[in-house]
């Protein structure tokens, strides 16, 4: 599959998440899974994080609060792992996932709290 979506969208999910992560998501998807990662590379990566109206390091700040919320746990340690790559700091972390954690669900708030201490101690 190529177009330009797609292409710019594959840069993009490089650039935030890490090579390896991406390239080892796209070697493991199968017949079933394989059009969902085009979608999520196209559109996601490639229509929305393609749109330059907002930054990576705002990008990522949303996601860790609509994650937490969501209580998307493994999207959330990628998310948070990318985040730290876009600038966001540990602090500014803590600080998205209480204010998620107000609006959202303080046992959101504090499975999000968990899961970021994880990733943040492994980097």
């Amino acid at each position: 599959m190529t177009n330009s979506n797609f292409d710019q969208g594959f840069k993009n999910r490089k650039q935030v998440l890490g090579a390896v992560h991406v390239e080892k998501s796209w070697e493991n998807a199968d017949e079933l899974n394989k059009p969902m990662q085009e979608l999520v590379t196209e559109y996601c990566w490639g229509a929305v994080w393609g749109d330059e109206t907002l930054d990576y390091k705002t990008r990522s700040m949303l996601n860790i609060a609509m994650l937490t919320v969501l209580s998307q746990h493994h999207e959330l340690s990628v998310h948070v792992r990318g985040a730290i790559t876009n600038g966001v700091s540990h602090e500014e972390i803590a600080a998205i996932i209480r204010q998620a954690a107000v609006y959202g669900g303080v046992p959101c708030g504090l499975a999000a709290m968990r899961v970021a201490s994880d990733v943040i101690k492994s980097v």
